[in-house]
């Protein structure tokens, strides 16, 4: 599967924005990392911060009601789904599937505060070495 995904040509007037939630192409993944459904290993992902026509940053999507600081509630044209604050990746534009629609700029506002205050959160690196002095 990820070998034709990788082999598919965008089209010329291919575009998406960000807002916008997609059925993306996600694959099987590792351990506690979000898979994908059904044939093409597919599952929703609203698309935060494009980079270019082949690049984003997305946020996969579950419809299973979930609680705690990793996840956000947004609707969109399907209706209600959480977002997986902690899944957030870069997704190749190949992996876009299907448009499902566009969340609220209000919910969009939510999960943009929520990732940003994940990255407030980042220590900073202390001691010497790109490592941090921690042997890894």
């Amino acid at each position: 599967m990820k070998k034709q995904v990788n082999a598919y040509q965008l089209r010329w007037d291919f575009f998406y924005h960000q807002r916008e939630v997609w059925w993306c192409s996600i694959g099987i993944n590792v351990d506690v990392e979000t898979d994908g459904k059904q044939v093409n290993f597919e599952r929703p992902v609203l698309v935060m911060q494009k980079f270019n026509k082949e690049m984003f940053w997305g946020v996969p999507l579950t419809s299973r009601a979930r609680t705690g600081e990793f996840y956000e509630k947004i609707t969109h044209e399907k209706g209600a789904a959480w977002a997986m604050l902690t899944q957030m990746k870069t997704f190749s534009s190949k992996r876009l599937l299907r448009k499902i629609g566009m969340i609220p700029e209000e919910d969009f506002a939510k999960i943009q505060k929520r990732v940003t205050e994940f990255l407030l959160r980042i220590e900073p690196l202390h001691g010497g070495g790109a490592l941090g002095g921690r042997s890894h």
